[in-house]
Parts: C-alpha cells; sequence; structure tokens
C-alpha cells in the first residue's frame, strides 16, 4: 500500500539584536551562565516587558521578504507551560495575531518547482538552556528572552528531500536579510517538524507526530526519512499512531517518544497584559520593504542574464550573500564568465569543501584569481591539472600564481624540440595504439598523449603534443 508524507515545519530563529526581546540584557553568545539576565527575564514578580523596536523591524523584514501580509495590528500572548529554563511559567508569544502570515517560499526538488506556503511567522521570546551533568541538571537562563521568530509552514512538504531544500533556501534568505547568523551550533537556528501519513489519494490528515533534537539540516533530512518508514511500517501492521512528540537520536539514527502532543488549549493562551496592541503603520511597513535587499532568487536570475550562467551554476554561488559578493566581483571582471564560474564552483568550491569552510574565507585576491586562469586558458603557460595545484598554494600561502610556478618549475613545455623525445619514446614504446590510430581509432591518439604527458610529469602542453602526434603518424 502506498502512502505519502504530509510535513509542516516549525523554524525557530535567533534574531540578531544586541539585547533581549524584552529587557536590556546583552544577547551576546558564550558569556558565562547566568551573567547576562535581569528581574525582567527573570520574571521577578514586579518586572515590566518593553518590546525590543528592532526585533519587531526584523521580524517585519523577514515577513516581507516571504511573500507575507504583514498585520497592522498585533499583539503578544502569554503561552503557558512548566519547565525549568522557563522562570515565569509562561513565555511571551504570538497565537491568533502573529506580526505576519500567507506567506509562500519556492523551492526546487531535482527539477521540479514547488511552492511551500508559510502559514504564519511571529515574535516570542526565548526559553533558557539546561545543562546536564553526572548527578545534576543545571541552568543557565543566558538564553531567556532572546528574540524569536517562529517560521511556520502549511502542511505542504511531502518528503524528507522536500523540507531538506526549503530549510536551505530559508536560510538563505535570513543570511541575505542579515537579521540571524542562522547558526545551528550556537542554537541560532532550530527545527521542528510535525509530520503524518496517509493513503495516497487522501486528503484527510494523518495522526502526527512532532519531531525535536535534529541539530542539523542533515538531521531533520534523516529524521524525516526514518519517521516516514516507522509510520508507514505501524499501520502495515496495524498498529496505531498516537500524537506525541518524538526525539531523533542521531547515534541510533531513529526517533523514540518524549511526551504526548500538547494542543493549543493546554497552554492556556491569554493577551500578554503587560504589552499593549501594537499598530505597525503602512509606510513604517514600506521603508523597511525598502531595505531588503536582492534575494537569492533574483540574484540567481540575473546572474544567468548578466554572466551567460546556468541555473546550476548560478545556485551554487549564490548560496550565501558572501559567497555571491565574491563571486560576482570575479565574475564582473574575468574575461570568461564561463570560465571563471567553472573555476569558482569547481576547484575553488573543492579546496573550500575540504578545509570545512565557505569559498567567500579563501584569501585569493581577485586579480591574482583571474591571472591564474588566464595562464591556464589564454596564455596557456600550465596546464588545468598544474593550475589546480597552483590555486590550492595560493588559497594556503597567499603567494602570486606566477610566483608560484615558478617557484615549484610548473610551466607547460610547449617547445616542440623539447617534446620530441619523449613523443618518440611513447611510439615507439606503444606499437598497438599507433596501429589503433591508424586503422581509424581517434581515441587512440589520446592515449598517446597521455604517455607522453606522463613522461614529462605532466609539465607537457597536450595541444602541442597531439598536433605533433598528429603530424608524425599521419606522415608516414
Amino acid at each position: 500500500m502506498e502512502y505519502e508524507a504530509v510535513i509542516g515545519l516549525e523554524v525557530h530563529i535567533h534574531l540578531s539584536t544586541k539585547t533581549k526581546a524584552f529587557c536590556g540584557c546583552s544577547t551576546e553568545f558564550g558569556a558565562e551562565p547566568n551573567s547576562q539576565v535581569c528581574p525582567v527575564c527573570l520574571g521577578f514578580p514586579g518586572s515590566l516587558p518593553v518590546l525590543n523596536k528592532t526585533a519587531l523591524e526584523y521580524a517585519i523584514k523577514v515577513g516581507l521578504a516571504l511573500g507575507c501580509s504583514v498585520q497592522e495590528y498585533t499583539k503578544f500572548d502569554r503561552k503557558h507551560y512548566y519547565y525549568p529554563d522557563l522562570p515565569k511559567n509562561y513565555q511571551i508569544s504570538q497565537y491568533d495575531l502573529p506580526v505576519s502570515k500567507d506567506g509562500f517560499l519556492d523551492i526546487n526538488v531535482g527539477n521540479t518547482p514547488k511552492r511551500i506556503r508559510i502559514k504564519r511567522a511571529h515574535l516570542e521570546e526565548d526559553a533558557g538552556k539546561l545543562i546536564h551533568a553526572a548527578n545534576s541538571s543545571q541552568v543557565d537562563l543566558n538564553r531567556a528572552g532572546i528574540p524569536l521568530l517562529e517560521i511556520v509552514t502549511e502542511p505542504d512538504i511531502n518528503s524528507a528531500q522536500e523540507a531538506y531544500e526549503y530549510l536551505s533556501a530559508l536560510k538563505s534568505i535570513i543570511e541575505y536579510l542579515d537579521v540571524s547568523d542562522c547558526d545551528m551550533e550556537k542554537g541560532s537556528l532550530r527545527c521542528d517538524a510535525n509530520i503524518s501519513i496517509r493513503k495516497k489519494g487522501q486528503t484527510r490528515l494523518g495522526t502526527k507526530a512532532e519531531l525535536k533534537n535534529m541539530n542539523s539540516f542533515k538531521g531533520v533530512k534523516d529524521a524525516l526519512a526514518y519517521e516516514i518508514e516507522r509510520q508507514e511500517h505501524a499501520l502495515e501492521n496495524g498498529e496505531t499512531i498516537i500524537q506525541e512528540t518524538r526525539l531523533w537520536d542521531v547515534k541510533a539514527m531513529k526517533t523514540f517518544p518524549m511526551r504526548t502532543k500538547e494542543e493549543a488549549k493546554d497552554y492556556r493562551y491569554f493577551p500578554e497584559p503587560d504589552l499593549p496592541p501594537f499598530i505597525i503603520a503602512k509606510d513604517q511597513i514600506e521603508a523597511i520593504r525598502k531595505q531588503i535587499p536582492e534575494l537569492p532568487k533574483a540574484k540567481a536570475l540575473r546572474f544567468m542574464k548578466e554572466y551567460g550562467l546556468s541555473e546550476y551554476d548560478a545556485g551554487i554561488l549564490v548560496s550565501t550573500k558572501d559567497n555571491a559578493d565574491y563571486a560576482e566581483d570575479r565574475l564582473r571582471q574575468g574575461k570568461n564568465k564561463k570560465s571563471v564560474a567553472n573555476w569558482l564552483i569547481g576547484p575553488l568550491a573543492g579546496i573550500a569543501g575540504s578545509n570545512n569552510i565557505e569559498i567567500s574565507e579563501i584569501k585569493i585576491s581577485t586579480g591574482d584569481f583571474l591571472e591564474l586562469i588566464d595562464l591556464v586558458e589564454n596564455k596557456q603557460v600550465i596546464s588545468n591539472l598544474k593550475g589546480k595545484e597552483v590555486l590550492a598554494e595560493m588559497a594556503a600561502t597567499g603567494k602570486p600564481p606566477a610566483l608560484i610556478i615558478q617557484e615549484k618549475n610548473l610551466a607547460q613545455i610547449s617547445d616542440e624540440g623539447a617534446l620530441e623525445k619523449e613523443m618518440e619514446a611513447a611510439i615507439s614504446e606503444n606499437a598497438k595504439s599507433v596501429a589503433d590510430y591508424r586503422s581509424g581509432k581517434a581515441n587512440a591518439l589520446m592515449f598517446l598523449v597521455g604517455q607522453v604527458m606522463k613522461k614529462t610529469g605532466g609539465k607537457a602542453n597536450p595541444k602541442v603534443v597531439q598536433e605533433m602526434l598528429k603530424r608524425r603518424l599521419e606522415s608516414v
């Protein structure tokens, strides 16, 4: 029996304000536990919250970038639950009147476009953090009160891969807006997933499970893939799916039950009495709209138009704003845009990947990068293979390409006289390939070129060698 997954994601993003959502405490990461707290974020009686204006503006900016309708009238609510890291025993959040709602995010899975609807994006404060030791648990409330933006999708996602693509696209937009560092290791971006399955063709939703404790996009993808399989197996065996919260165990690569899932009524929402409703004027919304930069999708389309790049190449280069700026600086100045793009997404991206950094973090100047491409592709001073070796040395040392070529004696041999001996040796040692070429097997020539390259340590100019071999073999 075939099933389909129905998935909705809740993404929590730390907004990169200097102070917390409702007080003046610092949001700086890594401070001594409980050193960035005050009566407001500790929930002392009589303390009153004051909304962080920048947090509201950041929330509006994200809503606009996601095509949401920003609400001109919004309010805050109390969401009640009891946990050691929630000192007030309630969280200031938004329930029925969020900052923005009814947006969308377009993704591509393979070559298939899909629109994921955004149900709402609302502001709230974060809770603290529990630190578990061998015989005790401690509470650090530095994080309590940091402004969070929760972005909730409609249940439009139908696979683990779609969820992964959605998260990647959302993270890219948030980074372009410069409202969060989206660092999952610091907890700046967290994701919960609601997932159920149903028989294909049905419209009624199945019983959902909420997945937590997924600390990477790959973790979200793996957890969803496991949960889809678990629920399918349960239904096939006549078991009942119960509504519950489940935790992802990355070591065991499986989910396990945490608690039964709460409903909205369990949180006893009611309007926050210490904060008034907020009126967001239209001219304020439009002023924030003008601050939105060129976003990834628009930038990719422009790269395709201005630099003649493929959709795939453009998509890679605009994945982060820093990478896009780094790439565009080189594309704008490069002679052959396609060659520059190939070096960016090929050898340079390979170096970045092997060092676990972004291409924008590689300290190679635009001038040196373009000079290397020119030496390889136009002046043919070195081979493409040796060019990659030079690029790696440039990234490691910061030296210019010409100096590295000279120091390592990597210059290509293009003088026919200097290649004559190696060519003749390759011909005499490979009689079968010579015969194959003369009988019409053109590929045999490239084998002979490879033999000459091997004898010269990869320094021979392959085009020169190919022409020499052709003249030599066709002259007899």
